[in-house]
């Protein structure tokens, strides 16, 4: 299993790019960002420093959206990252919840998504691509130049664009369920389209936190500390009520059923501990929703996870803990899931 640190880009920018050395030096092998141009910092600028100051990880947002660049632009941006560095990025890309939102637009549709990924995926490989009546192709991009496209998804419609047109599918939640039955739906579309379903890249992100014990103390710190990520789900889980209604078949309940109380959600505290707007969250969902607990219990979950068939899974490390968290995992729980390297 692979392992990955998401991060946002809260400056000073020079403390993403050491924890993303740090992670690596820890064996993690992906490093991802938030990507949310008003609340932090340019990801794509701080990527560059973060390539120039490791030797083997991969950068890429978690996520973009189709929305707030052109695509051409993304592209160009990706290619020249990897032209500079080897072929060393994916894009992650989504609808784009907070990036939009707190500009004061809608989340993109997923025919707009399609539409981007199809475009930024062939421009970043040297190919050419239809701009809406305009073809284009970039002439500097060398022979060899990859750019996997991987897609955020929670919904039914999603889930089966993902399998159909996505190298991989990025799941912000760890629930063992809730996994089996997302990751079950983009291989099935997978195999409907007439696609390898192994070549579908499966990534759960989701908050872990180390703790020294299981006491009911040391449990109650690690899930206030990560109780943020519920409201940042309930976020695109309240869009798929609104869209499908509630106890839709459409929509599993255990993804749907724990928003009842959410009132609302004030952007500016978006994927932070200080969040006035998750006390809706229940433990419940924290504990299933993330990775908490002692390093034996981390492991239990992630061979679980992998079971399911995730190839890699990604930190949230916003919270209290973070280099704690980053080197639990480098000497404890990645070696016992992995094996000596």
């Amino acid at each position: 299993m692979d392992f990955g640190l998401v991060l946002q880009t809260d400056p000073p920018a020079s403390r993403v790019i050491s924890l993303m050395k740090r992670a690596e030096r820890n064996g993690f092998r992906y490093g991802w960002t938030f990507d949310s141009a008003v609340l932090w910092q340019e990801p794509f600028v701080i990527y560059s420093q973060i390539l120039a100051n490791t030797q083997k990880l991969t950068v890429g947002p978690m996520v973009t959206n189709p929305g707030t660049r052109t695509w051409e632009v993304t592209a160009s941006t990706f290619a020249t990252l990897n032209d500079m560095f080897g072929n060393r990025t994916v894009c992650g890309i989504g609808r784009g919840d907070s990036a939009m939102r707190v500009a004061g637009r809608k989340p993109n549709t997923l025919a707009r998504i399609s539409g981007a990924m199809k475009v930024i995926r062939a421009l970043g490989r040297g190919d050419e691509a239809d701009l809406g009546g305009t073809v284009v192709k970039f002439p500097w991009v060398k022979p060899g130049a990859e750019l996997p496209v991987w897609m955020a998804a929670y919904g039914p419609k999603a889930l089966k664009m993902t399998g159909e047109e996505a190298d991989g599918f990025i799941l912000q939640l760890a629930d063992l369920y809730l996994t089996e039955y997302m990751v079950k739906a983009v291989k099935d579309a997978a195999v409907a389209a007439g696609r390898d379903p192994s070549e579908v890249r499966i990534c759960v992100a989701a908050p872990a936190y180390v703790t020294a014990d299981d006491s009911p103390e040391a449990l109650a710190h690690a899930r206030e500390q990560c109780r943020w990520f519920g409201g940042m789900v309930g976020n695109h889980v309240a869009d798929l009520v609104s869209k499908y209604g509630e106890h839709s078949a459409a929509v599993p309940d255990e993804l749907t059923d724990y928003i009842k109380a959410r009132e609302g959600y004030d952007y500016s505290h978006h994927g932070r501990t200080d969040n006035p707007d998750t006390a809706f969250v229940p433990d419940e969902i924290v504990d299933r929703f993330c990775l908490i607990g002692t390093v034996e219990q981390h492991i239990e979950k992630l061979n679980a996870l992998r079971e399911l068939g995730v190839d890699q899974f990604a930190v949230y490390d916003m919270h209290d803990a973070q280099e704690a968290v980053i080197d639990a995992y480098g000497t404890k729980i990645i070696p016992a899931v992995n094996g000596p390297q």
